[in-house]
C-alpha cells in the first residue's frame, strides 16, 4: 500500500521531464534555424534560384527579351564554334602555365619561411599583401609594368635587346623563342600567346600570398618529432622532405590544386583588364567568352550556355583529380 504512492509521482515526473525536454529540444531547433533563415535566403535567392533561371535562359534565344525556344540548340552550336574552341585551348594554356609553376614557386617559399631566420614574420607578410590587394588594382600596375614604355620594356632596353610588345604580342612564345634561330614551329605548336604569358606572370606573382599561407599551415601541422627522429638516423635534407615532409603535405598540396585548377578556369579580372581578350583573341578565355557575348554582344540565351558547359568542364575536371590525384594522396598520407 505504501509503494503505489511512491510510484505514481515518478513515473509522472517521468512524463513531465520528458516533454519539457521536447519543448526546449523543439524551441532552441526553431531559434537554430530562425538564424539561419537570412542566410538560407540570400542563398536561395542569389545562388540556386540565379543557377535555374541561368539554365533557364539558356533554353531560349534570349535577346534583352525572350525569343523563341531553343531547347539544347544553344549548346549544340557552341560545341561547334571555333570561338569557343580557341578559347578553350587559351584556357587550358592558361591553367598549365599559371597552376604548376604556382604551386612549386609557393612550396620553396613555405619551405624558406617555415625555419627560424630573423625577420620571418615580416617576410610571411610581404608574400601574402599581393593575395589582399584587388586582382583589378593589381592587374592595372602590372598592364603599367608592361607598357611599351614601362620597367619591363626600359630593362630591356638597357640589356641591348629590342623589346617585344607584351601585352599587344599575338604570336606564340615558342615562335617566338625558336625565331632567332630560323626555326618556323607550325601553328599548332606556336603554344600560348605572350600577351597570355605575361598575365600568367601576373597572375602566378598574385597567387603566391594565398598558396604560401597554405603551405606553411601545412608544414605547421607537421610534428616537429618526425623531423628530430628523421635526423637523428641520419637522413639528409632531400631524405627528410622527399620520405617525410612531401608524403605528409600531400593533402595540402591537393588542396591547392584543385583550387588553383578552378580558379585558373574562372580567372576574368585580370585578363579583362590588361587585355580585354586580344590581341586578335589570343587571351579570350572561356570566361571572357560568357561575358562577351552576354553584355557585349546581348546573346544572353548563348552566353548562359557557355556558363554551363564551362560549369560542366570545370567539375569534370575536378571529379578526374579526385578519382585520380586523390587516390594517391589518399595512399600516401595514408
Amino acid at each position: 500500500m505504501a509503494i503505489a504512492p511512491v510510484l505514481v509521482p515518478t513515473a509522472l515526473g517521468s512524463r513531465g521531464g520528458s516533454s519539457s525536454r521536447r519543448r526546449r529540444y523543439w524551441r532552441t531547433t526553431a531559434l537554430a534555424y530562425l538564424f539561419l533563415l537570412p542566410a538560407v535566403v540570400v542563398i536561395a535567392v542569389f545562388h540556386f534560384f540565379a543557377i535555374g533561371f541561368a539554365f533557364y535562359i539558356s533554353l531560349f534565344n534570349w535577346k534583352v527579351i525572350r525569343g523563341a525556344f531553343l531547347a539544347l540548340t544553344n549548346y549544340t552550336v557552341i560545341l561547334q564554334d571555333s570561338d569557343f574552341h580557341q578559347a578553350l585551348v587559351t584556357t587550358i594554356w592558361y591553367a598549365v602555365l599559371t597552376v604548376p609553376i604556382s604551386i612549386i614557386l609557393a612550396l620553396v617559399a613555405a619551405l624558406l619561411l617555415s625555419r627560424n631566420l630573423r625577420g620571418v614574420a615580416v617576410y610571411r607578410t610581404l608574400f601574402f599583401i599581393p593575395y589582399v590587394t584587388s586582382t583589378v588594382a593589381a592587374a592595372a600596375v602590372w598592364r603599367v609594368i608592361f607598357r611599351p614604355d614601362g620597367a619591363i620594356s626600359g630593362f630591356w632596353k638597357w640589356a641591348g635587346a629590342p623589346s617585344p610588345q607584351w601585352l599587344n604580342e599575338p604570336r606564340g612564345i615558342f615562335q617566338l623563342v625558336l625565331q632567332p634561330f630560323g626555326i618556323t614551329p607550325p601553328t599548332w605548336a606556336d603554344g600560348p600567346s605572350l600577351a597570355l604569358f605575361c598575365i600568367a606572370v601576373m597572375s602566378i606573382w598574385y597567387s603566391q600570398g594565398f598558396d604560401t599561407v597554405v603551405f606553411l599551415a601545412g608544414l605547421t601541422a607537421i610534428p616537429k618529432e618526425l623531423y628530430e627522429a628523421a635526423r637523428l638516423d641520419g637522413a639528409s635534407e632531400g631524405q627528410v622532405f622527399r620520405y617525410l615532409t612531401w608524403p605528409l603535405l600531400m593533402p595540402t598540396t591537393f588542396f591547392i590544386l584543385v583550387i588553383s585548377v578552378i580558379g585558373s578556369f574562372k580567372a576574368f579580372n585580370q585578363i579583362y583588364i590588361m587585355t580585354g581578350g586580344g590581341p586578335a583573341g589570343t587571351t579570350t578565355t572561356v570566361a571572357l567568352l560568357v561575358y562577351n557575348q552576354a553584355f557585349r554582344y546581348g546573346h544572353l540565351g548563348y552566353a548562359s550556355a557557355l556558363a554551363f558547359i564551362l560549369f560542366a568542364i570545370i567539375l569534370g575536371l575536378t571529379l578526374v583529380q579526385f578519382r585520380v590525384v586523390g587516390r594517391g594522396v589518399r595512399a600516401a598520407s595514408g
